[in-house]
């Protein structure tokens, strides 16, 4: 247990995690209250309007990637962060006011969703690089875990309150709450000692930088396919918000504060995932496929609940293997990836992860219009057994692996060639890369073999 919040005990990331937690609550309730304001006050249940609003506040994380890595690997981040955070702030309360003013449209909540998207796009990479300069490379993949627990829990809480408040004053005001919670970020900020940071090595000035860092993972076999994994899940499978106002408001007619509950109700199993990955001492390539697999079979599960009591239980599991998968995912690219280019490359993971939503969500909220909910979340169902699909595959190719069913053992049993013999292993050991240039290679040193 101790070893699941060790990171807790460095000052720096307690004073940051605290202030993340607070304004991660915030974000949480803008979302919520922001989705049903398309859903329900400014439309008539268009799921469709809600993809655009996702993929308009999502879309710049494609354009703008590039650009926002290569600034998180070039300059200072706690600077950066205090700009971008106060920027956001500001563009919640100017969107708060115009919907406490009555004054609000569709194509208020579109332009604001896509300032948003553009200030978020620069402002990920940043966020996600500055851990590293609050703890030391072994903490690294706990506090990456911890962080994605701090985004859950919030998850858990914010959606709840917002729902509450959306039915009892109106989405405005929750905006305008999440605008004073931007403030604990940065306070948190503010005292932490610049002083006290990790000096951490930066990428010099000059002509192709961007292009260096895409060379970069283009030499990382093992970074593009989880990349791939990322995309398929994260453009077709994460939609969350979609999916379940889509179930509570058409499949079984509820209003906001169901929505809202449904939120946080899933988020339970997001923290799980979160603290599961946080105690485990480094991702590795064959947990994030695991759990990939297993979300695609929990979501369709979930498609398939009889019930609001049914579907709020199958979203437990749905949460726990989805942040399994994406906490994994991101650890493992951070800690894998050289410092002087972890930006530019958390940048492209940014980009993939939250940027298919401009081609995932319209699709899936036309399917959702069209088919209904239920074909909806078998899209999200169908993306997590296709990225398991594609991970299991590369990594027999990678490791030469041949796969049979061994009757005496009464199970699957796969052999590694090596030279021509085959060596027989048990399906649970998991394997290590070959040092042969088809293991992943740190660097484009073929010599640093990558746990699978």
């Amino acid at each position: 247990m101790m070893s699941t919040f060790k990171s807790l005990h460095i000052l720096n990331y307690r004073i940051w995690f605290i202030g993340a937690l607070i304004s991660n609550i915030g974000t949480w309730m803008q979302r919520t209250a922001q989705d049903w304001l398309v859903f329900a006050h400014l439309t008539d249940h268009d799921a469709g309007a809600m993809g655009v609003t996702m993929a308009l506040q999502l879309g710049p994380q494609l354009f703008l990637a590039p650009v926002a890595g290569l600034v998180a690997d070039r300059f200072n981040r706690k600077q950066l962060l205090v700009l971008t955070q106060s920027a956001m702030a500001l563009l919640s309360a100017l969107l708060g006011i115009l919907v406490v003013s009555g004054a609000a449209q569709l194509w208020h909540v579109y332009g604001f969703a896509l300032l948003l998207g553009v200030v978020s796009a620069l402002d990920a990479p940043v966020r996600q690089t500055f851990v590293s300069e609050l703890v030391r490379d072994d903490y690294l993949p706990n506090a990456v875990a911890l962080n994605s627990a701090s985004f859950n829990v919030a998850r858990m809480i914010g959606p709840a309150v917002a729902g509450v408040l959306t039915v009892a004053v109106g989405p405005g005001w929750v905006f305008l709450i999440n605008t004073l919670t931007f403030v604990a970020l940065l306070l948190s900020l503010w005292k932490i000692p610049a002083a006290s940071l990790r000096q951490l090595p930066r990428a010099a000035a000059g002509k192709g930088r961007i292009r260096e860092g895409l060379r970069y993972v283009r030499f990382r076999p093992d970074i593009v396919v989880v990349l791939v994994a990322v995309f398929i899940v994260g453009t077709l499978g994460l939609n969350f918000v979609l999916f379940i106002a889509a179930m509570v408001g058409t499949e079984f007619g509820l209003d906001a504060g169901a929505f809202g509950l449904m939120n946080s109700i899933m988020a339970i199993g997001s923290v799980a995932g979160a603290l599961l990955s946080a105690g485990r001492k480094k991702p590795r390539l064959r947990i994030i496929f695991g759990a990939a697999g297993a979300f695609g079979v929990t979501t369709g599960i979930a498609a398939l609940a009889p019930d609001y009591f049914w579907f709020g239980a199958a979203l437990v599991p749905v949460g726990l293997f989805a942040i399994t998968m994406m906490t994994s995912a991101n650890g493992y690219v951070q800690t894998t990836t050289d410092p002087v280019m972890r930006g530019r490359v958390m940048a492209l993971y940014m980009a993939i992860f939250m940027g298919g939503t401009p081609i995932g969500a319209p699709l899936v909220g036309w399917v959702a219009n069209i088919a209904g909910a239920r074909w909806s979340m078998g899209v999200a169902a169908a993306s997590g057994l296709i990225a398991a699909l594609i991970g299991l595959l590369w990594i027999i190719r990678a490791e030469h692996l041949r796969i049979r069913f061994d009757r005496r053992a009464g199970g699957l049993r796969y052999f590694r060639l090596e030279s021509g013999n085959a060596v027989g292993t048990d399906t649970g050991t998991g394997t290590d890369a070959g040092k042969n240039g088809n293991g992943a290679a740190r660097a484009g040193n073929p010599d640093d073999a990558v746990e699978h």
